[in-house]
């Protein structure tokens, strides 16, 4: 393009340095591009309540959202996983680029894992999900409410309110503080959160920016996470749904052909919580993850969600 596009952002530390690494990933797959950064300050930033009483993961990318549609600005980045699974009509996400550590991470203020903290000690966390898997493996831990960037829980957790708050391991990779992570979860432990770890690029559809971005994309994870993002839509699940999914790629004859697992798992804290795998090709992905979706409902995954589907 003859101008350069405007890259639309949340203004945290985490997500400019997301955009950095979106951006560079951009100039290496389009070359011939120019881009620009403007920050866009959202609902979620703004406010400190708990993300279902304003909402839902949605209140981070309304905004940016907003300004794409009005043509304010040519691309968006967003952490996949803030991204509702039902797509805002007259956008698409043109790219997804390589994932991170899609992992689950504990910052303790005594170093400690989750096995060794005391019990009752205050384990900070705004999400379902994380709420459900740490009382699965220590019922004896108190859970909290958290809200606020990565530093911000991390000080809480230095100052004394939190014994401990669990993040994602991609936020402190990015920010180069793994190492104040005194466990990183395996999925066995954890199940990811939909989409965790991976960046979006969102854009117009139709739109000159396209093929700017499109070449970023990144095929693995690509369909990794439309596997799980397929099985959380046919669940209706947002951020108040104890919802996990994670999708892995493996190598095939032809890359349409690669083998793909899907686990994923439904739940409510202290309460039941379904699991189940299902394997499929690449090709696939998004009927591997409705599949899976219907076999957890068959088990009573909406009763437990209450989506009357």
């Amino acid at each position: 393009m003859a101008r350069p596009l405007i890259v639309g952002t949340r203004g945290s530390r985490l997500a400019l340095r997301q955009t950095e690494i979106a951006l560079d990933a951009l100039r290496a797959a389009s070359p011939g591009a120019t881009f620009e950064t403007l920050t866009i300050q959202t609902e979620g930033d703004r406010s400190s309540a708990s993300l279902s009483e304003i909402g839902g993961r949605g209140v981070f990318v309304i905004e940016i959202e907003r300004a794409l549609l009005a043509g304010e600005i040519d691309v968006a980045v967003h952490s996949l996983k803030d991204l509702p699974s039902d797509e805002t009509p007259g956008l698409s996400i043109a790219a997804v680029l390589a994932r991170e550590d899609p992992r689950d991470a504990l910052v303790s203020r005594e170093g400690v894992q989750l096995r060794d903290l005391p019990a009752e000690a205050a384990v900070g966390t705004g999400s379902p999900r994380r709420a459900l898997q740490v009382v699965a493996l220590r019922p004896d831990l108190e859970i909290r409410d958290i809200r606020g960037n990565v530093d911000t829980r991390i000080r809480k957790v230095e100052e004394g309110q939190y014994d401990a708050v669990v993040l994602a391991a991609a936020g402190l990779a990015r920010l180069g503080w793994l190492d104040r992570a005194s466990q990183v979860f395996a999925p066995e432990e954890m199940l990811p959160s939909v989409g965790q770890g991976a960046l979006a690029i969102q854009v117009r559809d139709g739109d000159a920016a396209v093929p700017a971005v499109a070449p970023a994309d990144h095929f693995e994870t690509r369909v990794a996470v439309t596997a799980e993002r397929a099985f959380e839509r046919r669940l209706g699940g947002g951020c108040s749904a104890a919802i996990a999914a994670y999708g892995t790629v493996g190598r095939g004859p032809k890359p349409e052909r690669s083998p793909v697992l899907l686990r994923a798992l439904v739940g409510e804290v202290g309460g039941r919580i379904l699991r189940g795998e299902m394997e499929g090709v690449a090709e696939e992905a998004e009927m591997l993850g409705l599949r899976l979706a219907e076999f957890l409902i068959a088990q009573g995954a909406d009763e437990i969600l209450g989506s009357g589907k």
